[in-house]
């Protein structure tokens, strides 16, 4: 069992305290994470398959690099680690921030900062993470997204539509 600590936070997305990774996602609580989409010199979109392993959103596509931010980590430096944990690249000169979604049922109870950056590739896959990538051009990834197709995340799907808007 993951146990990894993260913080829970309130509403307003103020710290309340650290709790293992398992425990807030049983209970429901509110805390954070980082999304980061990584775009080509195609204007294409690096999607990730999440590993079947994964004890959430198993074998479903999601962006290109995402995760919890850690006890006493801040959002932006949660976005350098996992890049580089995921993809294996730092896309620290490219990386910039774009909004936050609020913590709701759809983002799993998460605060999510959601980032933009551009790499051509290649990356080196985390295996415990992810099972496969692929680019998909914008066109077709608002597609997949309007047909509110079922093998993409929930979080995915919000944070991109928010995108779009």
């Amino acid at each position: 069992m993951n146990q990894e600590l993260i913080p829970v936070v309130d509403e307003n997305d103020q710290f309340i305290e650290n709790k293992p990774r398992n425990l807030v996602h049983q209970l429901g609580l509110r805390h954070r994470a980082v999304h980061i989409l990584v775009f080509n010199d195609q204007q294409q979109l690096f999607l990730q398959k999440r590993s079947l392993s994964k004890d959430i959103n198993a074998g479903l596509w999601d962006t290109s690099a995402a995760g919890h931010v850690d006890a006493g980590e801040s959002y932006a430096a949660c976005a350098h680690r996992e890049t580089i944990e995921e993809l294996g690249v730092c896309v620290d000169d490219s990386l910039s921030f774009l909004f936050k979604l609020p913590a709701k049922p759809e983002t799993g109870m998460e605060f999510v900062q959601v980032y933009r950056s551009l790499h051509n590739g290649p990356f080196t896959l985390e295996a415990d993470e992810i099972d496969g990538g692929e680019w998909l051009a914008i066109k077709q990834v608002s597609q997949r997204v309007a047909n509110d197709d079922p093998t993409l995340t929930e979080t995915f799907k919000a944070l991109w539509l928010k995108f779009e808007g």
